[in-house]
């Protein structure tokens, strides 16, 4: 009987002692996990807001990318400059950028930087924002003759037959090869600073009207506009229907 007696108190001893040694661990590994589980979710979250403001960045740049049109980019001048100083000399860029659509927009834009790729970086954005419409005669050439004038600089433009080619140097080719036109036929007299070159003949350029922008400014039809000299009323209006702007 006193064996079993203390055997009964010896599993009642164990029964006690035993959750209270486990509970502790328990509740601290609880409690350790909670915490962890506290600074993961804390940190969790910092993470995912930075993920999620990154996946905002990069819809945000698909989004221009789609809906942006490519554009051509013109490198037309860089100019260095530099600045005495003491202990040496400091140096800088200038670039001139003209950028187009190849479509009739057409926008040159100018940037300094201490670099040569922060300085035309800057120019880009500058001629994106710049960017002006130009009518075309069937996609390829001017609609008229025009003349644009800039401080000592004078350009001339001339509409050209289909197959002419871009008669233009320096500057003035990479304005109309990024507008787009095919045809034409240019003279510079003056001049040759490629700023006032540039200048000259988006003045030029802007001056250039349609037929179309004609006849609603005074009412007309383009046939009424087209029709020269007592000419057949038939090819006036085939000449109207190839008007697009």
């Amino acid at each position: 009987m006193a064996d079993e007696n203390n055997q009964v108190t010896e599993t009642s001893e164990q029964s006690t002692t035993q959750p209270a040694e486990n509970a502790p661990a328990d509740g601290g590994q609880r409690r350790e996990r909670g915490a962890r589980g506290g600074r993961g979710g804390r940190d969790g979250g910092n993470r995912d807001n930075r993920g999620g403001r990154g996946r905002r960045d990069d819809r945000r740049g698909n989004r221009d990318e789609d809906q942006g049109e490519e554009l051509i980019e013109k490198l037309v001048h860089i100019n260095r400059v530099s600045k005495t100083v003491k202990g040496g000399k400091r140096f800088g860029f200038a670039a001139l950028v003209v950028v187009g659509d190849g479509k009739g927009r057409v926008g040159f834009g100018h940037g300094k930087a201490r670099e040569v790729p922060e300085a035309i970086s800057k120019a880009t954005a500058a001629a994106k924002k710049a960017m002006v419409r130009v009518p075309l005669r069937e996609g390829r050439t001017l609609h008229h003759d025009g003349m644009g004038h800039f401080g000592a600089g004078r350009v001339y433009v001339r509409s050209a037959p289909q197959g002419t080619g871009i008669i233009a140097g320096g500057p003035m080719r990479a304005v109309f090869e990024s507008l787009g036109v095919a045809d034409v036929v240019t003279k510079s007299v003056g001049t040759s600073n490629p700023y006032n070159m540039i200048r000259a003949t988006f003045e030029a350029l802007t001056e250039q009207t349609s037929p179309k922008s004609v006849a609603q400014r005074r009412g007309k039809k383009i046939a009424d506009l087209l029709r020269r000299g007592g000419s057949a009323d038939a090819d006036a209006q085939a000449d109207a229907q190839l008007v697009t702007e």
